[in-house]
């Protein structure tokens, strides 16, 4: 009687374990299958609305997580154009390119020397059912560098010459500046920037910040072989150019009256002509009437 009990009991045992462990394992393949099942989701704490400069590069982050097989796309919102899908691009403009790090959430479209036409509406996509997006805003602006004045210079010869170029505030690092005078750039150091003092160069350049990029020219005892066409060329910016007239004796504003005097002249003389003109034909045809 108690050898049977004991067989009962341990049979007993035996289905209660049994059930148990089928319930664990049935569980955990619940659990693994809940896991394999859940959706992508983008990080939303990553800048979505860029500037740029043209011609600066600009850089779209996306950062997708718990990708699991699923591909990531960028596509450009103003003509569905697919420009990449998951390290491929589809496109024929290589300015366009994809970048993502080895066993990395961020997926970046980075586009290389953006003009104006490329600004807009760019969307990050997953290959989910339905698709899931986050869309981005990429601005591109157009510096222009300014030189304060006048775009003709006139400076009376032994006087200095000072130009001022510069940039406004821009979203990012500015770059430099380059002087040119024609189509050299100024030699700071050359023969024609002779030390005529013991601490003073003839010709310096100076750059600093105040609310944007400023650089400042300098020719000291300026001569007419100073004259010329001198252009500020920043390096993400367009350029701008100012023409210096280096005079000998003749105050500028007594050239320009000259200037203009001499206009009035001309302008008398062939009004002069064009009437002895007019009348002599006009006379002509009423002798011949």
């Amino acid at each position: 009687m108690l050898y049977r009990f004991r067989v009962y009991y341990f049979g007993f045992i035996l289905i209660m374990l049994h059930t148990k462990i089928k319930e664990t394992l049935s569980l955990a393949m619940a659990s693994s299958s809940s896991t394999g099942n859940l959706l992508p989701y983008f990080d939303f704490d990553v800048q979505r609305n860029v500037t740029v400069t043209v011609g600066q590069t600009g850089f779209l982050h996306c950062r997708v997580e718990r990708l699991g097989d699923k591909d990531v796309s960028w596509i450009r919102k103003r003509d569905l154009h697919i420009l990449t899908a998951g390290v491929t691009v589809y496109t024929s403009d290589q300015r366009f390119q994809v970048n993502r790090p080895k066993n990395s959430s961020i997926w970046t479209l980075q586009i290389k020397y953006p003009q104006i036409r490329d600004g807009g509406v760019y969307e990050c996509q997953i290959n989910t059912e339905p698709k899931m997006s986050l869309s981005y805003t990429l601005n591109i602006i157009e510096l222009k560098a300014n030189i304060n004045g006048p775009p003709d210079l006139y400076v009376k010869s032994g006087s200095d010459i000072n130009l001022l170029c510069k940039i406004s505030q821009g979203p990012h690092e500015l770059g430099n500046i380059f002087w040119y005078k024609g189509n050299e750039i100024v030699d700071m150091v050359g023969h024609e920037n002779e030390i005529y003092s013991k601490t003073t160069q003839r010709i310096t350049e100076d750059t600093d910040w105040a609310d944007g990029l400023i650089s400042r020219l300098k020719i000291r005892r300026a001569t007419p072989n100073d004259s010329g066409n001198y252009s500020c060329v920043p390096t993400i910016a367009k350029p701008t150019s100012v023409y210096v007239h280096v005079i000998i004796g003749e105050h500028p504003a007594a050239m320009q009256h000259n200037s203009a005097h001499a206009t009035t002249t001309v302008t008398n003389s062939l009004l002069m002509v064009l009437c002895t003109t007019i009348f002599y034909q006009t006379f002509l045809a009423q002798f011949l009437n």
